[in-house]
């Protein structure tokens, strides 16, 4: 295994635990049920929740680099 095969394990992982972190935003009851609340539907990401969708941006970006990266060497 070479480095960038080490780099692209350390980032999907990174990657996979910042995606489950995240919070859903539909409710589980919803789903079972079929309703769809639209009360808080067109509210702004803030504070963490903001922080945690742009570190998996960037994550999910260096994922593709290193993953393209990968293939080429």
């Amino acid at each position: 295994m070479g480095a960038l095969d080490v780099v692209l394990l350390i980032v999907s992982v990174i990657l996979i635990a910042l995606v489950m972190i995240q919070e859903s935003k539909d409710d589980v009851k919803n789903t079972f049920s079929g309703e769809k609340s639209e009360l808080f539907k067109n509210q702004k990401q803030r504070g963490p929740e903001l922080l945690l969708a742009r570190m998996t941006m960037v994550t999910s970006i260096l994922f593709g680099v290193v993953t393209i990266l990968a293939l080429i060497f």
